[in-house]
C-alpha cells in the first residue's frame, strides 16, 4: 500500500502541466539523439544539465531521465535500418534487426522493437516501484568477485553468437577482448598493445569498433556488389503483426525485460551487457536457435525489452544507493548533488515527490514513446527506399560524424576506417562479428573486476569459488559452454558413424533428424 500510495503522489508530481512538457521534451531529444551515431545518452544528458541547474530539481531529474530512456527506446532505429548501432545499448538489435530490413520487413522489425522497448521499460517501472529497496540489498551483495563471475557468464553467450563455426567465434570474441585492454593499464601504468602511439593510450572506443565493424563494413560489400544490396532493401511491408507473430515474441519480451531489469540493477552492468545476455539466452532456448541472426523477430524482440528494462533498472542503485548503475546514471548522478539531492536509501523519505515523481513519469513517458514512435515508422522504414548510391555516402556521413564529433581526433577516423576494413574482411571468411563486440564489451570489466578481488584477497584465486554467489555464477558458465561442445561432438559422432554405414542409413539419418 505504501507504494501504491506514493505512486499516485507520483502521478500528482508528473501530471502537471510543466512536469508533462519536460517528459515530453525529454523523451524526444532522447529518440532523436538515439538514433544519430555518436550522439549517445551521456553526451545529451551533460548538455542538458546546464539547462537543468535553472529548473526545479524535481523537473530536472524528470527531463533528464526522459532523454535516457528515450535515447535506448530510439537507438534500434538506425540498428534496423543501417546496421549503424545508435547506442552501444542496441548492438544487439542489429543482429536480426538488419536482416529483417534487408528482407523487406523494415516496419515489422520497427514495430516490434517499438512493442519491445515500451514493454520492457514498463516492466522495469513496475520494478523500480516495487522491489526496489530489496533489489537494492541484492546489488550490494555482488563485489569484485561476483562481477568476474557474471562476466565469465556473459562471455561464454560467445558459442551461441558464432553460428556454425565455434573455432571462429572464439578467435573472434578473443580479439575483442584484447582490443579492450589496448591503452595504459590504469593500475601499473603499463602500456598495452599501443605500439607507442600516444592516441591509443586511453584505449579504443566502443563507438568507433561498433560503426567500423558494423555500418562501415556493410558500406564496404555493397561497394564490392556494386553498391547493391543482398536483399529487399527498396520494398517496405506493413508494420502490422498478426497473432502468431505477436505470440513469438511475448515470451522473448517478458523474459529479456525481467533478466535487463535485473542486469541493470547491478551497478556497473548497463543495458548493453544485458542486451546480449537475454539475445544469447534466447537464442539457446530457442528450438529453431539457427534462426537467429538471419532475421528472427525473437532476435530484436529480446534485446529491445532487455535494454529498456536495463535502462529503468539502473536508476535503482542511483535512487536507493546513491551508486550509479551505469555511466549515464552517473553523470544523473552528478547533476542530482549539484541540484542539492542526495540520493541513497533515505531519498524515499526525505524527497519522496523526486523518487516517486521519477517513477510515475517514466510510466507516462513510456507511454508517449510509443505514442510518439509507432506513427512514425513508415517515415522511418523510407529511408530503406533512398537509392543506394545516395545511401552509401549517408551511412559514411553518419560514422564520420559520430565518431569526429565524440573526439575531435583524425586518428580516430583512420581507425574507424581500419576496423571497417576488418569487419569486411571477417565477413569475407566467416568470422562473425557478434563476438568480437561481445568481448570488447565484457573485456575491461571483467579484468577489472578479476584484479580488485585479487586484491582484496592477497591474489588468492579461491576467492571466486569460495563465494557462493560467484561459485553458482561460474558453474553456470562451464555448464552453458560444456552443454553445446557436448552436443557438437555427439552430433559429429553419429555423424561419422552414419557415413561409416552407407548412403541409406544416412537417408534415415537425416529423415529422423527433420
Amino acid at each position: 500500500m505504501d507504494a501504491l500510495n506514493g505512486l499516485i503522489d507520483g502521478f500528482g508530481v508528473a501530471l502537471t502541466p510543466a512536469n508533462l512538457l519536460y517528459v515530453f521534451l525529454g523523451v524526444l531529444m532522447g529518440t532523436v539523439i538515439g538514433m544519430l551515431p555518436g550522439l549517445g545518452p551521456i553526451s545529451a544528458i551533460s548538455l542538458m544539465i546546464p539547462i537543468a541547474f535553472t529548473m526545479d530539481p524535481v523537473s530536472a531529474i524528470i527531463m533528464l531521465a526522459g532523454v535516457y530512456y528515450g535515447a535506448i527506446f530510439g537507438g534500434s532505429t538506425s540498428s534496423i535500418l543501417l546496421n549503424a548501432p545508435g547506442v552501444a545499448g542496441t548492438v544487439a538489435t542489429s543482429f536480426d534487426g538488419y536482416p529483417m530490413a534487408k528482407q523487406g520487413k523494415a516496419g515489422k522489425a520497427l514495430a516490434i522493437a517499438a512493442i519491445a522497448s515500451f514493454t520492457g521499460g514498463t516492466i522495469g517501472v513496475v520494478g523500480l516501484m516495487l522491489v526496489a529497496p530489496s533489489l537494492s540489498a541484492v546489488a550490494v551483495s555482488f563485489g569484485p568477485a561476483e562481477y568476474f563471475a557474471l562476466m565469465v557468464l556473459g562471455l561464454t553467450a560467445v558459442v551461441s553468437l558464432s553460428g556454425n563455426n565455434l573455432t571462429k567465434g572464439l578467435i573472434s570474441g578473443t580479439v575483442g577482448v584484447m582490443i579492450a585492454l589496448i591503452g595504459i593499464d590504469s593500475q601499473t601504468s603499463t602500456q598495452r598493445f599501443t605500439f607507442g602511439t600516444i592516441e591509443l593510450f586511453e584505449g579504443v572506443e566502443f563507438l568507433i569498433v561498433a560503426l567500423g565493424v558494423f555500418a562501415l563494413a556493410e558500406v564496404f560489400v555493397m561497394l564490392m556488389n556494386g553498391g547493391k544490396g543482398s536483399g529487399k532493401e527498396g520494398t517496405i511491408t506493413t508494420l502490422r503483426l498478426n497473432r502468431r507473430e505477436l505470440k513469438e515474441i511475448s515470451g522473448p519480451t517478458g523474459r529479456g525485460s525481467l533478466l535487463g531489469f535485473f542486469i541493470g540493477v547491478l551497478p556497473g552492468a548497463g543495458a548493453t551487457v544485458a542486451s546480449f545476455l537475454s539475445y544469447s539466452f534466447e537464442k539457446r532456448l530457442a528450438k529453431d536457435g539457427d534462426s537467429f541472426g538471419k532475421g528472427a523477430p525473437k532476435g530484436v524482440a529480446a534485446p529491445e525489452s532487455a535494454n529498456n528494462a536495463a535502462a529503468v533498472g539502473s536508476f535503482v542503485p542511483l535512487l536507493t544507493l546513491g551508486v550509479p548503475g551505469s555511466g549515464t546514471t552517473a553523470v544523473l548522478l552528478g547533476a542530482l548533488l549539484v541540484l542539492g539531492v542526495q540520493p541513497g536509501p533515505l531519498m524515499m523519505t526525505d524527497n519522496p515527490d523526486m523518487f516517486w515523481g521519477v517513477v510515475a513519469s517514466m510510466y507516462i513517458g513510456n507511454i508517449v514513446l510509443l505514442i510518439l514512435n509507432l506513427p512514425l515508422i513508415p517515415l522511418f522504414a523510407k529511408v530503406l527506399k533512398t537509392p543506394q548510391k545516395l545511401l552509401l555516402p549517408l551511412v559514411v556521413v553518419f560514422c564520420v560524424v559520430g565518431v569526429y564529433g565524440q573526439s575531435f581526433s583524425v586518428f580516430d577516423l583512420w581507425l574507424l576506417v581500419g576496423f571497417g576494413v576488418i569487419g569486411f574482411l571477417m565477413r569475407a571468411n566467416g568470422f562473425p562479428a557478434a563476438p568480437l563486440i561481445l568481448g570488447l564489451i565484457l573485456g575491461g570489466l571483467m579484468e577489472k573486476s578479476m584484479r580488485q578481488a585479487l586484491l582484496i584477497s592477497s591474489g588468492d584465486f579461491s576467492t571466486f569459488v569460495t563465494k557462493p554467489i560467484s561459485a553458482a555464477l561460474l558453474a553456470l558458465a562451464a555448464l552453458s559452454m560444456v552443454a553445446p561442445l557436448y552436443g557438437a561432438w555427439r552430433r559429429r559422432r553419429r555423424q561419422a558413424a552414419v557415413a561409416a554405414a552407407g548412403p541409406a542409413a544416412a537417408s534415415d539419418a537425416e529423415k529422423v533428424d527433420a
